[in-house]
Order: C-alpha cells, then sequence, then structure tokens
C-alpha cells in the first residue's frame, strides 16, 4: 500500500510469541483506544518493580535546566492563543530551544513545516525529497522521499534531526508498518539532519526498520534514535552521523528519555510493559517494570522520577528510581504525547481519542486543567522561552497555548 492508513485504528493488545519470546502487540500509531474515560484528580500508587532489586539508582543532575518564565507552571493555567493551519498533518511538533517550531508532517504531505516561536507563522516548508547519492549513499537512484515523524534538535539548536518513518523511490522495498518484527523485511530508513539557519537538509544518516523517536544527548555527542520495526535503538555519532551501536531492545521501541547526568538513556518499550535503561559508556541494558504500553517519556530535572504516558492503560505514569514505585493518574482516553514545563512542575499531556489536553502537577500527579484541543491530538512540545505549549493534531492544524 502507498500510503499508510490515516483512519483510526482500534487497540489491539494480545500476546504474541515471536522467536519463543512472549510480548504484548499494541497497534497505536494511526490511532489507539484506550480505557480512559474522563480525566480524574486523584492518583493511584502501584509497585511494579520485582522486589528483589531496585532496579536502577536515580541519576544526579548536570544538564543545564532553560530559566523558566513567568510564575511557576503549577500555578498557571493554560490558555489558547493560536490555531495554525495550512498544508500539513503534523505527527509531532518540537521546539529547537532557539526561537523556531517544526511540524513533522509524515508521509501525507512530505514535509517539514517550520514556524517562528514568537509570531506563530509559517517560516518555511522543507521537503523530505533528497538525492541519496549526494550522501554518499548507493543502491537507490534519482530523488527519494521520507516520511518525517518526529525531530529533536542539538543542544545549540544549530541542527534539528528527524526521522523518517519509510522511505520511498527507487530501491525501497514495501511502506513501513505499525504491525511488524525484525523479521518481516522492511526496508531501513534514514535520519535526516537539518541545518536550522539554512533551513537545508544537509546530512541523511542510516538507521533502522521504521525509525520513530529521537533525540541528542544534552552533551552534544550522540543522537539515538528508537527503530519501532527491528526494535532496537541506533546511536550515532552527532559530529560524523556514524552509526556507533545497535542496541537490542525489545518489541517496539519508542519514547526515549536521557538522563540529567548523560550517561544513560531509557528506552519506552510500548509492546510491552517496561523501560530499557542503556548504558552510554558500557552499553549494557536491563529492564524497569513501569506499567502497559510505555509510549512517551520525560525526565524530572533533578533525575529521580520518569514520567510516561501508558497507552494501553489509558495512564501517565510517574517512576521513583530511588524505590521502584510508580503513581499514576488517568487523563483522557488514549494519552499519547507529553512533555514537561522549563521548572519540571507541570506535565502536559495531548489525549488521543478523546481530543483534549491535560496538564499535570507533578508534585502530586494531580489533574489541574483538561480543555478541549482538536481532532486526534498527537503531539505536543514546550517552548520554555516564551512558556507556550504547542500541540499537533494529526486532522491538520497545530495549537498554541499560552501558560504563564
Amino acid at each position: 500500500m502507498r500510503r499508510c492508513r490515516a483512519t483510526l485504528l482500534a487497540v489491539l493488545t494480545v500476546a504474541l510469541t515471536v522467536g519463543g519470546v512472549l510480548f504484548l502487540r499494541t497497534q497505536v500509531e494511526d490511532g489507539t483506544r484506550a480505557n480512559a474515560a474522563t480525566a480524574t484528580a486523584a492518583a493511584t500508587t502501584s509497585e511494579t518493580v520485582p522486589t528483589t532489586t531496585v532496579d536502577v539508582p536515580a541519576e544526579p543532575a548536570t544538564a543545564v535546566v532553560p530559566e523558566h518564565v513567568g510564575p511557576p507552571s503549577d500555578r498557571t493555567r493554560l490558555r489558547l492563543i493560536r490555531r495554525v493551519t495550512g498544508d500539513i498533518a503534523p505527527k509531532s511538533v518540537a521546539a529547537s530551544g532557539a526561537g523556531l517550531i517544526t511540524a513533522q508532517n509524515m508521509m501525507y504531505r512530505h514535509s517539514v513545516t517550520v514556524y517562528s516561536a514568537r509570531t506563530m507563522k509559517l517560516v518555511a516548508t522543507i521537503s523530505d525529497s533528497v538525492k541519496l547519492a549526494q550522501f554518499g549513499i548507493k543502491g537507490h537512484p534519482g530523488t527519494s522521499q521520507g516520511a518525517p515523524v518526529e525531530a529533536a534538535f542539538s543542544p545549540d539548536g544549530q541542527y534539528g534531526y528527524v526521522s523518517n518513518y519509510s522511505m520511498y523511490g527507487a530501491g525501497f522495498g514495501p511502506e513501513g508498518s505499525d504491525t511488524c518484527t525484525p523479521e518481516s523485511g522492511y526496508d531501513d530508513s534514514f535520519l535526516y539532519r537539518i541545518n536550522m539557519e539554512s533551513l537545508k537538509i544537509d546530512g541523511v544518516y542510516p538507521v533502522g526498520s521504521v525509525p520513530k523517536v529521537v533525540k541528542a544527548t544534552p552533551d552534544g555527542r550522540f543522537v539515538l534514535v528508537a527503530n519501532w520495526c527491528s526494535w532496537d535503538l541506533s546511536v550515532l555519532s552527532a559530529e560524523t552521523g556514524r552509526e556507533l551501536q545497535r542496541v537490542p531492545i525489545g518489541p517496539y521501541p519508542r519514547g526515549i528519555v536521557v538522563s540529567p547526568k548523560g550517561n544513560a538513556v531509557y528506552v519506552a518499550m510500548m509492546g510491552g510493559t517496561k523501560l530499557v535503561r542503556v548504558d552510554l559508556n558500557t552499553w549494557k541494558t536491563r529492564t524497569i517494570e513501569i506499567g502497559a504500553g510505555p509510549r512517551a517519556l520525560e525526565f524530572s530535572p533533578q533525575g529521580r522520577y520518569i514520567y510516561a504516558t501508558l497507552n494501553s492503560e489509558g495512564n501517565v505514569a510517574r517512576l521513583d528510581l530511588y524505590t521502584g514505585r510508580v503513581l499514576r493518574v488517568q487523563t483522557g482516553s488514549a494519552p499519547r504525547s507529553l512533555v514537561m514545563s522549563s521548572d519540571g512542575k507541570a506535565l502536559y499531556v495531548v489525549n488521543y481519542d478523546s481530543g483534549t489536553v491535560s496538564k499535570i502537577r507533578t508534585r502530586d500527579m494531580t489533574v489541574t486543567q483538561e480543555l478541549d484541543a482538536c481532532v486526534r491530538p498527537i503531539g505536543v512540545t514546550y517552548d520554555a522561552h516564551l512558556a507556550r505549549v504547542w500541540v499537533a493534531c494529526y486532522g491538520g492544524e497545530l495549537l498554541v497555548f499560552n501558560d504563564r
């Protein structure tokens, strides 16, 4: 099929056995139904780490946190100030930290659209068409197209890194799928590097099959890519673009978060109930229980807690790395992406099926606000310099909220 299905997919969480390994499979990416009908203000706790060990000690914080603008975010209220439309179908939205916002429009528009964070106006539309031979990549003559799905930025905001769900053109096989295993045979894809000054693609780097979330480490050494169908993590040199490691993760790697200290990365294994911790010095891994269908991740500034959307449960979770305890709260139906305020006092969550945005106070995991948003809100980012929250709506718009 030339195009991914744009219609909603029902949730399918079933036990599968692949190569003798039992795992949960969750069909999630174009649409998901979760068992969370309404938001609640009360959080519940559960212990999910095995009693024999506490899997991970907290990481000491060393990363520089952007200066927070305005009052503490747990005392402010979200207010919609702009609806941005145009020739877009955004799967995600990302703030560069240097005055620009990008929306990744998948294969539906074959583009990345770039906006001024301050004026909220379109600055540029970047086509995902490239001539791979110009980047030293053989076997794909002529022009190829990508499918921009997620983005991240270098610590200084100079470069943007964009993952491509699939590639299209000479030498490429069938389009990727959300239902797959490493044996499915889907092509490996490519990560684009965009120069954020010229707003042109200036690097193309091979990664795994159906790449999704991408993150740059705070020290600028690595770019990390979660490969959905090859069930692994690509670790690239930010300097050269060369893949340094390919780390096995398990079924459906999705969310990525780097510890504030920068020595470890945590990957959400959306096809199960665990996070995978990868040591960025030794490349050793270990798993941590958190809940069913973890999708998006955020770290607390001090490094004690990891926050996750649990897509299969319809909850947002806070994992305490000191004790292994998990605190959960319901937001809306099918919580997908989340982002944290620059002072660490609030989370913003988009609920795909209920079409809402929820704000959570991190101190006690209480939902303090829920707003109607749009049809299929799927991505969210926070612009620390202006205290604004941007929401990507799969139906074809971006929403901008003030929170100050």
